[in-house]
């Protein structure tokens, strides 16, 4: 069963790659900040006697859950809600075009569109596929490098191996998926 100061430990060696994992996802930072917290609370709380072992494993599906549940959130608040503050006039006349509110809204909060969704989808697949016809130990590294952020000692003693054996497997795994990516018309 974890300590306190296991626990502890635990939350926050996993701090900086589960807020930059969710801010990846969510594209908001005080929401990626809200849910990482949301997340570690309730590991602290229902599974904070478990083994130390397991501890990462809980906390990688809590906030994987927690993530899902703010989508849903979002979307149920998007769908069913509309803020009355959006339907106030700027101009000091009290005269309201709704078209021009909206033409005039943050460019930065506007929703991709279906096609722009559907493209970057395509690619991260593509990706993930290159990432899996990766050998293990090149693929093992550059998740642990580029994925989860791990420096390369903590990679090394991750994988039980020299931290030169690390640079080697992510470089051949970058150079392996820039020209496989390249053959299939992907530039990033």
């Amino acid at each position: 069963m974890a300590t306190e100061r296991e626990l502890s430990d635990f939350l926050l060696s996993v701090e900086r790659r589960a807020f930059k994992r969710t801010v990846y996802h969510v594209r908001d930072n005080e929401a990626a900040l809200d849910i990482v917290q949301d997340s570690m609370m309730k590991l602290a709380e229902h599974y904070g006697d478990k083994p130390p072992n397991e501890l990462p494993m809980l906390f990688q599906r809590i906030l994987s859950n927690c993530t899902l549940d703010w989508f849903r959130r979002q979307k149920t608040r998007n769908a069913l809600f509309s803020n009355l503050s959006d339907f106030e006039s700027a101009s000091e006349d009290g005269d309201f075009d709704l078209l021009e509110t909206y033409s005039s809204s943050d460019p930065s909060q506007q929703v991709e569109s279906a096609e722009d969704s559907t493209r970057r989808a395509q690619i991260l697949r593509e990706i993930e596929s290159e990432i899996m016809e990766l050998p293990a130990r090149q693929r093992e590294a550059f998740l642990m490098r580029y994925w989860e952020d791990m420096d390369v000692a903590e990679t090394a003693a991750a994988m039980g191996c020299s931290e030169g054996s690390v640079k080697t497997h992510c470089s051949r795994a970058v150079a392996a998926l820039s020209k496989a990516l390249k053959a299939k018309g992907i530039q990033l």
